[in-house]
């Protein structure tokens, strides 16, 4: 029997900038891509998850970040939000939980407002500084998009939609992903923001050419740049 195909798919952080400016440009320039796709959250695990995935023999690419690293980030978010248009806020997360605002978006996603959400969450995170690991945070944008605040705030304690969140990620695992934004077509992979009209191209069937041509660049951005995103790490950068 011949193996099923899978669909295009992008792998994105709630957590990453660079996963902020893919979907940015994903929903406002190449709508018909973004329809096109598989969504798949990414995060770093809490101790739950990561028996769970230490029990399926999956270690995910997440390693320190160095303080070095830290700083680039920052400068480099800090270019990019302006070339953008963008004002961009840096929230402090104080010992975060990240499967609180990742399992809550497949609760949202299962309710069919799984975008909503991700434009709601981005916003409270990179405009309006608002940790959103807090259960507060979430029960409060469930309002906002008209799901019920508790059956998402508390999304993480759902075993079944645990359960879900770990095939993410072992998704993640056999896609090859090491950082985020990472957007899959057939065996080609694009990592990084930066790599954003190419993937366009190749899932549209079109010479990359004729997705420059329909492209109107931000002011300081390089035609093609060293890719733009977050490699797997245990805290730092967002």
């Amino acid at each position: 029997m011949a193996k099923t195909k899978k669909p295009p798919r992008w792998y994105f952080s709630l957590r990453s900038p660079y996963s902020w400016f893919a979907y940015r440009e994903l929903t406002e320039r190449y709508p018909d891509v973004a329809d096109g796709l598989e969504w798949i959250p990414f995060w770093e695990p809490d101790d739950l998850t990561q028996k769970l995935l230490d029990e399926a023999d999956v270690e995910l690419p997440i390693v320190p970040m160095s303080r070095a690293k830290n700083f680039y980030i920052l400068q480099d978010t800090a270019r990019l939000s302006k070339a953008r248009g963008l004002k961009m806020t840096w929230p402090i997360d104080k010992d975060p939980n990240w499967e609180v605002s990742h399992l809550a978006y497949l609760v949202a996603a299962r309710e069919g407002h799984g975008r909503a959400f991700v434009e709601h969450t981005y916003r409270a995170r990179w405009e309006e500084s608002r940790d959103i690991t807090k259960r507060e945070t979430i029960a409060e944008i469930a309002g906002q998009i008209g799901l019920s605040p508790q059956l998402l705030a508390d999304a993480a304690d759902d075993p079944a939609v645990r359960d879900e969140g770990v095939q993410c990620l072992i998704s993640s695992y056999k896609d090859g992903l090491f950082g985020v934004p990472f957007f899959v077509h057939g065996r080609d992979k694009y990592f990084g923001v930066d790599r954003l009209r190419p993937y366009v191209a190749a899932f549209r069937g079109q010479d990359i050419e004729e997705v420059e041509r329909s492209w109107q660049d931000y002011d300081e951005l390089p035609r093609f740049s060293a890719p733009g995103g977050d490699t797997g790490h245990a805290g730092g950068c967002g």
